[in-house]
């Protein structure tokens, strides 16, 4: 079973950058037969989705709230989907989990069949 796994949060100072990474625990799976996402979960709130990528790369989504500040990326040859944050807010501060889910094409959340287990990003001076 594909097993994902992020990387890259930490602590960054409001204006400041963060690369998040998603990418499988195991050499057998190949991202490049999933769709990505990206989705955020701050404490006590619902989840929600950031950004998502299709399985080619060629079509990406972005919640309002992150549009020209974040950006998603595939490498599909280094098996690894990517979140480049840029001009982190204090309202970014959440946990960042990335999902896979079969197919070409981006899904809505609960649609997504595979979750790593979170990267926590916290923005704070």
């Amino acid at each position: 079973q594909l097993q994902l796994v992020e990387s890259g949060g930490g602590l960054a100072q409001p204006g400041g950058s963060l690369r998040l990474s998603c990418s499988a625990s195991s050499s057998r799976f190949t991202l490049d037969r999933y769709a990505i996402g990206w989705f955020r979960q701050a404490p006590g709130k619902e989840r929600e989705e950031v950004s998502c990528i299709t399985s080619s790369g060629g079509g990406k989504n972005y919640a309002n709230f992150v549009k020209g500040r974040f950006t998603i990326s595939r490498d599909n040859d280094e098996n690894t989907v990517a979140l480049q944050m840029n001009s982190l807010k204090a309202e970014d501060t959440a946990v960042y989990y990335c999902a896979a889910r079969g197919g070409r094409l981006c899904v809505p959340l609960y649609e997504y069949e595979y979750w790593g287990q979170g990267t926590q990003v916290t923005v704070s001076s």
